[in-house]
């Protein structure tokens, strides 16, 4: 799934031909780059890829003042075909992000309680920060977003209560085992049988 052609395709289906620094402007107005795993800053190589592919195709240049002349670019129907592949696949896909947090713990070898309760909490602080963080430029910008983009702020928002809900849980799960440290298990392999007839 290449977002960064998603966004930029989505961005001129929605607001008509725009130049590479527009278009990252949008991108970065709503911080897709945190909160989506778009690359802001790719955004003006996929465009030269999206007009290679016949995606998008150049509208005019233009020149503001002394700045430097700009690309304007418009979608074409077949990128307007793509984007809509892309838009299904991306609403259809279940996956959130790879999870390195629970390989980190499946993982992660014999750890103290103590090392991972702590390692947790520092975690628990980020995503603490960082849903204040989405909250604060939802309710920035709220008197101008449009309904959908709202409820994405929302879904982040929603995703990051449940994840400090986990934190809350796994952290006092820790709490007990600390307190009581389960012996590890020990799995015994038992050795081959002999095949029948053989003693």
């Amino acid at each position: 799934m290449n977002l960064n052609r998603l966004v930029a395709l989505g961005i001129l289906s929605s607001e008509g031909p725009l130049h590479g620094h527009a278009i990252r402007r949008r991108a970065e107005k709503v911080s897709v780059e945190r909160w989506g795993g778009v690359s802001v800053g790719a955004l003006h190589r996929e465009l030269h890829l999206l007009e290679r592919d016949g995606l998008i195709a150049v509208v005019r240049c233009e020149q503001a003042g002394k700045r430097p002349l700009r690309t304007v670019y418009g979608i074409t129907p077949e990128g307007e075909r793509e984007l809509a592949i892309l838009r299904e696949s991306a609403l259809r896909d279940l996956r959130s992000q790879p999870d390195p947090v629970g390989v980190g713990l499946l993982f992660g070898g014999r750890v103290d309680p103590r090392e991972t309760t702590e390692l947790l909490r520092l975690r628990e602080q980020k995503i603490r920060a960082e849903l204040e963080q989405v909250t604060s430029e939802r309710t920035r910008l709220e008197g101008s977003l449009s309904p959908i983009a709202l409820t994405v702020f929302r879904r982040q928002e929603t995703l990051l209560s449940a994840e400090l809900r986990w934190h809350r849980d796994a952290l006092l799960m820790l709490a007990r085992d600390v307190q009581s440290p389960a012996s590890v298990p020990v799995v015994d392999t038992p050795a081959p049988k002999a095949p029948s007839g053989e003693v």
